[in-house]
């Protein structure tokens, strides 16, 4: 146990091998590409699976260890601890367990491609509060539910199983808003310095902020950046687009893949674009800290957020929260992403479609100041009132049965 301020934390040594099969395998071989509608790359292993489970299992039994009574609460974390309240229950643990989905939840028709699809909705059943990113999630999940148990939510979102009442429930996750918009305000020098070199030199940017991931479209982003510069040729020389993707999962062959396709793109750009005073796509694969980040942020005039599927994705509310008031930039963000239930006053766009992002990221370019200001008043109302201590304010409540 070690303290960090208010907080107990509880660390639990696994084996390696088990944790490798458990993290790399199932969680993020079958159970990432599967939730993220990407069946072409689910890989599924009975000794994945079973890694998963004695992980799981791992865990039940050292947290059963740290309760103090049947009134604490306990919160469970997205998709690598599904299993959680099951093993807990087993082990007489009667306290009541939230859970919370970060990423997205598949339709049925995709979620049967797992063998064990049916055991991992028995899994959530256990818990007493199921919480999703959007209501698409949460409509998934109940028409899950029903075609695999016959059991079926009423309005308020409530199912009963087995004695217990189980209740399914959107949760948008939110942001700390004040503290983006404070590292905004306090960028570092060198990013202060790169952003009056483009003022001088005429240049707008456009950004993206991800991790290095096939569900990020990152791809398909570069290429709508270059068909801008040829279906808008008046933003060659004048745009700019920097793209940051820090590194993850790099053990798993998938990513790879996605890293060898995106520099080539990116080269491939610069190649046919660039000249010696200006570099069209400018790529960082290395992780850059959340303070960089927000100046970075707030200094360009487009954030580019395009995923082809995301649970919420945060970067687009960290960029709205970045921007000045009085000069703000504009958001692109695909459907596909959480986000777009909420941030309707964004240039919505479909990230399949490569024509209609580079057309979107042109009227984010060439769009007047006072429809700027409009758009963000309305993203930057929304976002604050919906933040990160709102979201746990609202689950933990629901959890309690205070809602």
């Amino acid at each position: 146990m070690e303290r960090v301020g208010k907080i107990e934390t509880a660390a639990l040594t696994l084996p390696y091998e088990e944790y490798s099969l458990y993290y790399n395998g199932y969680a993020n071989s079958t159970l990432w590409p599967l939730f993220h509608y990407r069946l072409d790359l689910v890989n599924h292993r009975a000794e994945f699976l079973h890694a998963y489970r004695q992980i799981n299992a791992r865990f039940a039994k050292a947290l059963a260890g740290l309760l103090s009574g049947n009134d604490d609460l306990v919160w469970v974390h997205d998709y690598h601890l599904i299993p959680l309240a099951a093993q807990l229950r087993r082990l007489g643990v009667r306290n009541r367990i939230g859970f919370f989905l970060h990423i997205p939840f598949p339709p049925p028709d995709l979620f049967v491609a797992t063998p064990d699809h049916e055991e991992l909705i028995d899994d959530l059943l256990q818990y007493d509060v199921v919480g999703f990113q959007t209501e698409t999630d949460v409509g998934n999940f109940r028409r899950s539910v029903q075609a695999a148990n016959s059991i079926t939510f009423d309005i308020n979102g409530s199912a009963e199983m087995n004695g217990r009442t189980v209740l399914s429930r959107c949760f948008p996750i939110g942001i700390d808003v004040d503290s983006i918009a404070r590292m905004a305000n306090e960028a570092a020098e060198d990013v202060q310095i790169d952003s009056m070199r483009r003022q001088i030199l005429g240049l707008k940017q456009i950004i993206g902020v991800d991790r290095l991931d096939y569900s990020k479209g990152l791809p398909g982003r570069m290429q709508a950046f270059a068909r801008l510069l040829e279906r808008h040729p008046e933003h060659e020389r004048a745009a700019t687009y920097l793209q940051i993707a820090s590194p993850t999962r790099e053990e798993v062959s998938a990513y790879a893949d996605i890293r060898a396709q995106l520099e080539a793109t990116a080269g491939a750009v610069n190649g046919r674009y660039a000249d010696l005073a200006w570099t069209p796509i400018r790529y960082i694969h290395r992780a850059v800290s959340r303070s960089r980040l927000a100046g970075l942020l707030r200094a360009s005039q487009v954030g580019l957020v395009t995923p082809l599927r995301d649970g919420m994705n945060l970067v687009a509310k960290e960029y709205i929260a970045a921007q000045d008031e009085a000069d703000p930039g504009v958001l692109v963000l695909s459907r596909f992403a959480g986000a777009a239930e909420e941030l309707a006053e964004s240039l919505i766009v479909n990230p399949y479609a490569v024509d209609e992002v580079a057309d979107a990221i042109a009227k984010a370019l060439a769009m007047p100041l006072e429809e700027r200001i409009a758009r963000h008043s309305a993203l930057l109302k929304r976002i604050t009132r919906n933040d990160a201590a709102e979201w746990r304010r609202s689950f933990l409540a629901t959890l309690a049965g205070e809602n």
